[in-house]
């Protein structure tokens, strides 16, 4: 296109000589022909133009073709423009796109590294769980022996021994009617597993309490079909030890300390006239009678030689004998060598429990530097039958 265009340059160039020749003055003065006649003159003259004409179109056409061809020379670049820049847009998507495959695999190499890094850590988390689930698994395996509660219906062995299942119910501190619920609701429960194995009411260490809540306890165990068995440890007193006594079977260390002596209250701290003070002796009176009398029957006393032996002893009435001394006197049937606590399959050590339900006393010190306790209000009637020699236990 480019060489076209040349061409038709050159033959403009050579069309605008002509054209400046018969243009000429110099050519009209100085070789002017003779003078012809009119009509002679016209012809040439006709021819000239023709000839002028002639050379102006082809000079126009030139020029035209020129300008076709400078056209068709922008188009062409123009065209070539485009074709370069779609070439280099597709380099560039392609870049882009290459570049974006790249970035792709990356993220998912660093997603997979990174699964894989969490799929390891899970995994030694997973292992270290397991390990530490054996080892408190192993542990708490440790805390159980292997043995299983001894149930037998007549659990005083041939050597003197005791065997307590777990068929048990400790009953340790002042009885109040929290001791009462506790202890009642188990002989209960116990009796709906079964009803011919023996219940025990195990004591270590109990100075008495509330006789309604005693009492409470007398009458679950006379109720209940299945036998209730109660075994002194350590010390059993006042309302302790009626309840001792007054059980089906019992059972005492032989240096177990049994105590029984006549119902005591202070009221120094109420203020009661001699009416009220005479109601509140006779109400002691007959709770006296009824917790008193079957003790006595027991032994073969009357109430009355009862309280009179108390004082034979003692000069507080507070009557205590040893176990072995005590099964004389019938306050238990039974003195055990040994005590087989059969239930006890879990180290103690292992979970700390409350061993019974126990009326909550806080410790106070008097003006004089004495220890003591207040103890719980009471119902009304109701009294307290409690070895308190030292004054610890005081009413309000």
């Amino acid at each position: 296109m480019t060489r076209h265009i040349a061409m038709i340059l050159a033959a403009l160039a050579a069309v605008a000589p002509v054209q400046a020749k018969e243009a000429s003055p110099d050519a009209a003065v100085g070789n002017a022909p003779e003078a012809k006649p009119e009509a002679a003159e016209k012809a040439p003259d006709k021819d000239a133009e023709n000839a002028k004409l002639q050379a102006e179109i082809a000079k126009l056409k030139l020029e035209r073709e020129l300008i076709t061809e400078k056209l068709a020379l922008e188009a062409a670049k123009r065209k070539e423009a485009i074709k370069d820049a779609v070439a280099k847009s597709e380099m560039e998507v392609a870049e882009l796109n290459r570049e974006f495959e790249i970035s792709k695999i990356r993220s998912e190499k660093l997603a997979a590294d990174l699964k894989a890094v969490q799929s390891e850590a899970a995994l030694e988390l997973t292992k270290l769980q397991n390990e530490i689930s054996t080892i408190e698994t192993q542990d708490k395996r440790e805390t159980y022996a292997d043995s299983k509660p001894v149930y037998l219906k007549n659990p005083l062995r041939e050597d003197g021994v005791l065997v307590i299942s777990d068929r048990r119910i400790p009953l340790n501190g002042m009885i109040g009617e929290s001791t009462a619920d506790y202890v009642t609701s188990r002989i209960d429960f116990w009796n709906n597993r079964d009803k011919e194995l023996p219940i025990f009411i195990v004591i270590d260490a109990c100075p008495g309490g509330s006789v309604m809540a005693g009492y409470r306890i007398l009458k679950a165990m006379e109720a209940s079909a299945a036998p209730v068995h109660v075994v002194v440890k350590s010390f059993a007193a006042s309302m302790a030890a009626c309840i001792t006594t007054l059980a089906e079977e019992s059972y005492a260390y032989p240096n177990a300390i049994i105590l029984h002596h006549q119902i005591s209250s202070q009221i120094a701290f109420a203020r009661l006239n001699l009416t009220q003070q005479k109601e509140f002796y006779q109400e002691s009176e007959r709770w006296w009678d009824r917790l008193a009398a079957p003790v006595a029957k027991k032994m073969g006393l009357s109430t009355d030689e009862f309280i009179e032996q108390m004082y034979a002893r003692s000069t507080s009435g507070d009557w205590s004998e040893f176990g072995d001394e005590a099964k004389k006197l019938k306050w238990v049937n039974n003195i055990v060598e040994g005590i087989v606590e059969s239930s006890i399959n879990v180290n103690p050590d292992a979970e700390k429990k409350p061993a019974a339900a126990k009326e909550a006393l806080s410790e106070q010190v008097d003006a004089d530097g004495k220890v003591f306790s207040y103890l719980p209000r009471l119902t009304p009637k109701d009294v307290y039958f409690l070895y308190n020699p030292d004054g610890y236990y005081r009413m309000r």
